[in-house]
């Protein structure tokens, strides 16, 4: 399951997946992964919350950062959630095109295949996104 919380810069979506991502690990019975393009974040994070700063490694593309979360997923299998902050920026996608659907249609069939759900933050309207891509959305701010 791949979920988007979406909103313009500045609108909240980092608190807002942070306030899901600690909260979710309550209930957890698996591990949970947050990827940002910091680690800013790492004491507002549950420390049960794994954080990877993506910044520290050489992701050049959208597929280059499938094969980073691929990676992260075949080495841990009792991996429930992911969580991706500043989604855009981490996985060096625009919001033009349909890299964007691309990306995220790809993330949906892995998380089928593996059993991780993905929970994505995007700096974006609601309505600027593609109608395939309404369904996922869990929060619009």
């Amino acid at each position: 399951m791949v979920r988007l919380i979406v909103g313009q810069r500045g609108k909240g979506k980092t608190t807002s997946i942070l306030a899901h991502v600690n909260e979710q690990i309550k209930k957890a019975d698996g591990n949970i992964v947050y990827l940002d393009k910091s680690s800013k974040h790492m004491y507002d994070l549950n420390n049960k919350i794994r954080l990877i700063d993506v910044s520290r490694y050489p992701i050049g593309n959208s597929e280059q950062f499938v094969g980073f979360v691929c990676g992260i997923i075949s080495q841990d299998n009792d991996l429930e959630q992911m969580y991706f902050d500043n989604f855009l920026k981490i996985s060096k996608l625009s919001e033009e095109g349909n890299e964007l659907l691309t990306t995220i249609n790809e993330l949906e069939a892995i998380s089928a295949k593996f059993n991780v759900d993905f929970y994505i933050s995007i700096s974006a309207n609601k309505d600027d996104l593609a109608e395939e891509l309404q369904d996922k959305i869990l929060i619009a701010l």
